[in-house]
């Protein structure tokens, strides 16, 4: 699993544009990945922003295929009374009938927060080959933090999983949504 690593100032010439949050060397963008990367990860915190607005778990997540947004979802779990509503699940779904196949081979995931168990399976059985995502969610995650099915080799697909993208943004979403909802209770 490749994570992002944290670059500070640090006297070093790293500073950090507002952007994307691209950190800069001596002026100069360093980036991990490709523009693109960021471009989608941003899409998918855009939609975890949506469900923050309706008072939902702010994770969002996009699908994309050819350089092209194909499917995008927010959690919607308490909208739709529905457990297994979670944006992973929407944007999948999304994704597979925009291409009319369950099987999104040649599609990334992008994603707010690591990948729950049941979310995992679904990027294991839609057989997408890259997952990114922001942070890690230290209770639940099945992408490297309680368990790691994605690169399990016992299965019959893997997928290559890229982390910690706006892992700082895609946290503070989260946390100021839990911090309202205990000002409310």
């Amino acid at each position: 699993m490749d994570r992002a690593p944290d670059f500070g100032s640090g006297g070093w010439g790293f500073e950090s544009s507002r952007a994307y949050n691209i950190q800069l060397f001596f002026g100069f963008p360093l980036l991990l990945f490709p523009e693109s990367v960021y471009r989608f990860m941003f899409a998918a915190l855009s939609e975890a922003e949506i469900a923050f607005e309706k008072d939902e778990v702010p994770i969002g997540a996009v699908v994309v295929h050819n350089n092209r947004i194909i499917g995008k979802g927010h959690n919607q779990v308490e909208t739709l009374n529905d457990p297994t509503a979670h944006a992973e699940m929407i944007a999948i779904t999304a994704a597979s009938n925009n291409l009319s196949s369950k099987y999104l081979t040649d599609c990334e995931l992008y994603v707010t927060l690591e990948p729950c168990v049941m979310c995992t399976g679904a990027v294991i059985l839609a057989k997408l080959p890259k997952l990114y995502f922001g942070a890690f969610e230290p209770k639940s995650g099945a992408c490297g933090s309680i368990y790691n099915f994605a690169e399990d080799k016992k299965l019959n697909h893997t997928i290559k999983i890229y982390s910690g993208i706006y892992a700082e943004e895609s946290k503070n979403l989260l946390q100021s949504f839990f911090d309202k909802k205990r000002k409310i209770n």
